[in-house]
């Protein structure tokens, strides 16, 4: 079978020339080309005919099809990739710092909270480093932007595809390639200890948001099954290990879910869990999900919780809303697309 170039690193690629006959600089060059996003080895213009000849023998560029665009009065752009029988999404969102993309890592999730679109219709597989990265390349070429900091906040679970997520890292932090650095990379997870801890072992000082959306246990485990195994303590501590050997500040994130997690008392147990730990809180409007019951908390609830956390000399911000008018939650164009039969299967 031939092999997905896209997803090789640039030593494997020199190990592959020097086994079919190539020189080792070969594979920098195609490394290069690739991390422009051509599209066939043709393309690939300074190689001889009887090298590119070989490499379409040996290997296949991925590549990604556009099977929906919503693009946002705010100008945040929605797509809905489509890659052999497989739909996921990623968004392109603007900021004054330069252009974010939030990236998919799965098709589907298994951690089934109760509040993500994503959730819905449960996992499909996982996505490999050539799917995560052509995500960044297929939305560059398309939006005619270059994107400066990469957030693995889309579809399905980070830490449950830690190989691939990791090569895909990696990849795009390649001099030779997207040249992103580890700090302008952010992984978001829904908080599994032992693969964060794994993370910290990696050695490298990527951003970690935690997606935490209640304090105590009983209310977190409704929303989230992940914590069923583990617990809000375990999480903390390995968040807590990841800040001590990274150097790197946890962000939690909390969505506010109208009295489900938004109460005085969720509030102050919140302050409780986090006052000693160095975190930041990123408060976040729930995006509402047509099949889910939860709503996104009122004004006056949102108000009271914030105050309580001021009060208390709490680091957070309350996250600003990009592409609302676009199903920009995770999971909602493809879950529509679905609904209305728009796509085939996956």
């Amino acid at each position: 079978m031939k092999k997905d170039i896209k997803s090789m690193l640039p030593s494997e690629l020199v190990e592959s020339f020097k086994s079919i006959g190539e020189k080792g600089y070969r594979a920098k060059q195609v490394f290069s080309w690739l991390h422009r996003n051509v599209k066939s080895f043709d393309e690939m213009t300074d190689l001889s005919l009887g090298l590119r000849d070989k490499l379409n023998e040996e290997f296949y560029i991925s590549g990604l099809e556009v099977a929906n665009k919503q693009v946002s009065s705010d100008g945040t752009i929605k797509y809905l990739w489509k890659s052999g029988e497989s739909t996921f999404e990623s968004v392109f969102m603007e900021y004054k710092h330069g252009f974010t993309i939030c990236i998919s890592t799965q098709v589907g999730c298994k951690m089934g909270c109760v509040f993500c679109a994503s959730s819905i219709g449960g996992f499909i597989r996982n996505l490999t480093a050539s799917e995560m990265l052509d995500q960044i390349l297929f939305s560059q070429d398309d939006a005619k932007k270059r994107v400066s900091n990469v957030v693995l906040m889309g579809m399905g679970e980070p830490l449950d595809n830690f190989d691939n997520v990791i090569r895909f890292i990696e990849l795009i932090r390649e001099p030779k390639g997207l040249n992103i650095g580890a700090r302008h990379i952010t992984l978001s997870t829904c908080g599994l200890p032992a693969h964060i801890d794994r993370l910290a072992q990696y050695g490298v000082q990527l951003s970690l948001a935690i997606s935490l959306h209640a304090p105590d246990d009983d209310t977190r485990s409704m929303l989230m099954p992940c914590n069923r195994n583990t617990g809000v303590k375990a999480l903390i501590g390995a968040a807590d290990s990841y800040n001590k050997t990274t150097g790197r500040r946890v962000t939690y994130e909390y969505a506010l879910i109208n009295d489900v997690n938004d109460t005085v008392e969720h509030a102050q147990m919140l302050v409780d869990l986090l006052k000693n730990t160095g975190s930041h809180l990123n408060l976040i409007n729930l995006s509402k999900v047509s099949e889910s019951e939860f709503l996104p908390s009122s004004k006056e609830n949102v108000d009271r919780f914030s105050q309580i956390l001021l009060d208390n000399r709490i680091s957070f911000t309350t996250r600003r809303s990009l592409g609302s008018d676009i199903d920009a939650a995770c999971g909602q164009l493809r879950r529509r697309n679905k609904i209305n039969g728009l796509m085939g299967c996956d």
